[in-house]
């Protein structure tokens, strides 16, 4: 039976080194000590009881642990007597990036678990196998707020090709899923308000918007105490650079300096890139030039934000009803269509993923940036860098319902047919870099 312990070993590494975007290949195999791998721990069950709370718990709240970007608990919450004891109070200690991933046997498994354990002979375990509802209710009454589920290896056993082919493509599937022997939870700490007043800076990729310039200067509300609007502009066919430069180095009513720069490269996500690279605050959002979100809508994304309902704020302008040429039919059913296809492979739920109005801190812009050549330059778009990126570190990501009116300026850079071959392939990249894994 080694043979099979090893299948799952195997498989069950391939999906916690890409669910934590570490290595844990030396640590599956360690034993019963918790040991520590790059920027995560494992720790896993030990004995044949259940083991204490008070010395998980004292594990957990280590000063090793404090800044882990991930604790991975192989199969440890069925194995302690008092899962809440263990936990409580360690979402205050821990640092906002940290990741709590839990795995455990899914319950459909445990008669072939427990007979498999006593044809090798192995102790007969106490164990609370307990369901991923209930764990993650456990885990939301000690302060942890549930990012993604998943699960892991429908077919244990080491068949070649097939065994591989199963477990990757078959196992992320919907109805599926729920028959595979692992289930991982990945959780984050919520320990509160962030930050009091943090900066902002409010970043605008204007190309062919003139006539929007002076219009948005005025309209950005106060966000912050201390606030930036930075215009990045490329390829106009007007005039909207001599725009821009009349705004230059002024404030706006609401105090935002105001700065801009000449894009180099192609496409509104190089205009983004360079923006975020410009910019100076605590919290980075994008908005559109074309007003066809009101910029009095943005500090709902700061509040969320601050209030740390979520990591990742992202508008969505299939919520509200739209003015009447605010989005084209065809555009309609295709970003509700792409809406359902990407929070299905990004684990959370992202129904407008086009919507230009993102918000997110800036140190967490940092970590989606160090990891983007896993992805490769890919996107034109600038918003799937960012909600892979997102995706990919477990950020908490949330909806945002924002009101969608018509341009009253220009017309829309966006070529429907050749922009949704684009989207099919990002959808491809995100299928294979983050569900089928």
């Amino acid at each position: 039976m080694t043979f099979l312990r090893r299948c799952l070993q195997r498989e069950l590494t391939r999906v916690v080194d890409a669910t934590t975007g570490t290595s844990t290949r030396r640590v599956l195999v360690a034993g019963s000590t918790p040991d520590q791998c790059d920027d995560q721990v494992v720790i896993p069950v030990s004995g044949s009881g259940l083991a204490a709370a008070a010395d998980l718990h004292t594990e957990l709240v280590s000063a090793a642990r404090h800044d882990t970007q991930a604790v991975v608990l192989l199969g440890t919450l069925s194995r302690v007597d008092d899962v809440y004891h263990a936990l409580e109070g360690v979402s205050e200690i821990w640092s906002p990036t940290t990741r709590l991933i839990s795995v455990s046997y899914n319950r459909l498994w445990r008669p072939i678990v427990r007979l498999m354990r006593s044809l090798t002979g192995a102790e007969a375990h106490q164990e609370n196998w307990i369901p991923p509802q209930e764990t993650e209710n456990l885990l939301e009454q000690t302060g942890f707020e549930v990012v993604e589920r998943r699960s892991a290896i429908l077919l244990p056993l080491p068949i070649p090709l097939l065994g591989s082919f199963i477990n990757k493509w078959l196992s992320p599937l919907p109805i599926v899923r729920h028959l595979c022997v692992y289930n991982v939870i990945v959780a984050r700490p919520l320990p509160g308000t962030r930050s009091t007043s943090p900066s902002v800076s409010v970043i605008v990729a204007a190309r062919n918007e003139e006539g929007n310039i002076a219009s948005l200067v005025q309209r950005v509300p106060k966000l912050s105490e201390r606030q930036e609007l930075i215009f990045v502009e490329g390829g106009s066919r007007d005039d909207t650079w001599g725009a821009i430069e009349k705004a230059i180095g002024t404030l706006n009513p609401s105090g935002s300096l105001v700065s801009a720069y000449k894009q180099t490269g192609i496409g509104k996500g190089d205009a983004v890139r360079l923006g975020f690279a410009k910019a100076t605050g605590d919290i980075l959002i994008i908005l559109d030039a074309d007003l066809s979100v009101p910029p009095e809508e943005l500090p709902r994304f700061i509040r969320l934000l601050r209030e740390n309902r979520c990591e990742f704020a992202n508008g969505s302008r299939l919520v509200y009803p739209m003015e009447k040429q605010a989005m084209q039919f065809l555009n309609l059913i295709g970003n509700r269509l792409f809406g359902i296809a990407f929070s299905y492979l990004l684990g959370q739920p992202v129904r407008d993923t086009l919507c230009g109005t993102k918000a997110l801190w800036s140190n967490d812009y940092r970590r989606i940036a160090d990891q983007r050549s896993h992805f490769g330059d890919f996107d034109p778009f600038g918003d799937f860098d960012l909600l892979f990126g997102a995706a990919r570190l477990h950020l908490k990501i949330r909806d945002v319902p924002v009101h969608y009116k018509e341009r009253v300026y220009g017309s829309t850079n966006i070529s429907r047919f050749r922009h949704g071959l684009m989207l099919l392939r990002m959808t491809a990249v995100a299928a294979r870099k983050l569900r089928f894994i």
